[in-house]
């Protein structure tokens, strides 16, 4: 498999595990088939009882849906920007600069704030 399509299923799925729930059942049955049991559109075909080319559109459609809402939402943003800076945090108080460590942790603090007051 190459790196664009492994980084794209890995970005579905990560999407999905933020949005999922306001995908359909069948939608996320195939994302789920496709992103997590890493099964060809044919094998995908085959386990759902629909064509080859059903699933392809199915996870054309699941896919779009997801971008738009993380377009729209952003969530799944905040969380990487989240999860790097609490490990450059935990970076800076292993290397005892701590100074540091409170300017990253305040930085969060403010998006943390800022995000809840954009909504």
């Amino acid at each position: 498999m190459a790196q664009e399509d492994l980084e794209k299923k890995v970005d579905l799925a990560f999407l999905a595990a933020f949005y999922g729930g306001l995908l359909t059942e069948n939608q996320r049955r195939i994302l789920s088939l496709h992103c997590e049991e890493d099964l060809s559109l044919a094998e995908i075909a085959e386990e759902v009882g629909i064509s080859r080319q059903a699933v392809h559109e199915s996870l054309s459609r699941a896919s779009a849906r997801l971008t738009e809402l993380e377009s729209a939402l952003g969530v799944a943003a905040r969380f990487r920007r989240m999860e790097a800076g609490l490990s450059e945090a935990l970076n800076a108080l292993r290397g005892q600069d701590y100074s540091r460590a409170e300017q990253i942790l305040t930085d969060l603090q403010r998006l943390d704030q800022e995000d809840e007051d954009g909504l």
